[in-house]
């Protein structure tokens, strides 16, 4: 099982993926919103913002977010850390519902270029 500290390092990995990204993944981050991603194993909820690519994590604290993010995620670390070293496809995982993915309609539209 993933620890709190090798899920910060993926959202960490993540966020650098994402800011070197080109073309449509890109342009898909490229948002401003609060976000949130909870790691159901240990009960650990991670937040913070995307922002133009780039995920800050801001804070982390036991149980369920606290507040309604304008993007949440839930899985597993062992599925975080997964997906963050390339083992683990996104879509399957998402279609398959080992993550979920919430967030308001247009943001859904311009992330489903991730899938």
């Amino acid at each position: 099982m993933a620890t709190k500290e090798e899920c910060r390092e993926a959202l960490g990995k993540l966020s650098d993926n994402l800011a070197r990204a080109d073309g449509d993944v890109r342009s898909a981050t490229a948002l401003d919103r609060s976000m949130s991603c909870h790691i159901r194993d240990l009960d650990i909820t991670f937040t913070g913002r995307l922002r133009q690519g780039v995920i800050e994590v801001a804070d982390d604290h036991q149980g369920p977010p606290r507040e309604k993010a304008e993007i949440r995620l839930a899985m597993t670390g062992d599925d975080l850390v997964a997906m963050v070293d390339g083992t683990l496809n996104f879509g399957k995982a998402w279609a398959s519902g080992r993550v979920k993915l919430e967030a308001g309609f247009r943001d859904l539209m311009r992330l489903r270029s991730l899938l």
